[in-house]
């Protein structure tokens, strides 16, 4: 087994989420969280859902990465008022420390389908947003690398090319994207593609990349589509070249985490490992993270909860060549 689940799992629930009103009242779900330690704290960047199906982002803090508690307000963002056209929701946010600061990746259902908008905060009070991605078409699953590569910024991202029957307009592979800017993008290639007929037809990124020594290490979510009972999230783990992120040096042949526990097999979403917050313990002098790290991986659990489990860099350097 490669992760431990936290024996106190599910971490967060909706009976933590304090009411916040009139945005938050007597919270329906919380999950998909970003994650980042910061001055010897834990954070976690929540989606909050309420009773009307709308999104809000709170943050919630802890001295051991194990127990939260979440503040009781909602995470404006600065410059959300400023964007052309309606924005519906703004959700899934993934976290990276870059340059001095932190930078929030988040999707953005809009009139003209999904948008990655980045915003910047130095103490996660408020979000002042950096640029909207109007120019990247319908796209999700944005995280940024966590330093330029060849003097650019880089992010993942996935392209919702796919309108599944009955179901949302989703993506089957994962691109390269680079900014001078942080404010308009451009594809630079595939990294990868789904798998047909095994765990992983429809991915997507999860958490930033971390770097080893072997390469970008990086776990995503995939979509298993064919089963009867309908879709089943999972996630699994690639190494990216250090250099040239669109070349896949290693990636796992099975999933490394699958729905298996009864808050991740029965929610509002059924059958859902959702990843999108990974803390690693432990660097070198030259940014490298350790092998013997150990990785807490944050996901959210059948859309309605928020859990933690467990592994080492090593583990996940392994799963990649199996």
């Amino acid at each position: 087994m490669i992760f431990e689940r936290h024996a106190g799992n599910p971490i967060l629930m909706r009976e933590d989420i304090p009411d916040v009103p009139p945005a938050v009242i007597d919270a329906t779900s919380v999950f998909n969280p970003g994650a980042v330690k910061h001055d010897g704290r834990y954070l976690l960047l929540l989606r909050v859902q309420t009773r009307g199906r709308e999104t809000h982002m709170m943050l919630a803090e802890s001295s051991d990465g194990m127990r939260f508690d979440v503040r009781p307000r909602v995470i404006p963002v600065d410059g959300l008022e400023r964007v052309s056209g309606h924005i519906y929701h703004i959700y899934d946010p993934r976290i990276t420390r870059l340059e001095g600061t932190f930078f929030v990746m988040f999707a953005a259902d809009t009139d003209k389908g999904c948008r990655i908008g980045l915003a910047r905060t130095d103490d996660f009070e408020r979000l002042e947003l950096v640029g909207f991605g109007d120019n990247c078409g319908d796209v999700r699953n944005g995280v940024l690398f966590p330093e330029r590569i060849g003097g650019r910024y880089l992010r993942l991202d996935r392209p919702n090319v796919r309108q599944l029957e009955g179901g949302v307009t989703t993506g089957d592979e994962i691109f390269l994207s680079e900014s001078e800017d942080l404010k308009s993008w451009r594809a630079l290639g595939s990294v990868m593609q789904g798998r047909p007929h095994y765990w992983d037809e429809m991915i997507g990124s999860g958490p930033p990349p971390v770097k080893t020594r072997e390469g970008w290490l990086h776990i995503y979510h995939g979509i298993a589509t064919h089963l009867m009972n309908g879709f089943v999230y999972q996630a699994g783990v690639v190494l990216l070249d250090l250099d040239d992120p669109t070349r896949v040096i290693a990636r796992g042949r099975d999933n490394i985490l699958e729905p298996r526990e009864s808050y991740e097999l029965i929610g509002q979403v059924p059958n859902v490992i959702f990843p999108g917050g990974m803390i690693v313990d432990d660097c070198d002098e030259d940014g490298f993270v350790l092998s013997g790290s150990r990785v807490l991986l944050y996901y959210g659990a059948a859309d309605t909860s928020v859990c933690l489990a467990t592994t080492t860099v090593a583990e996940l350097l392994n799963a990649c060549r199996v």
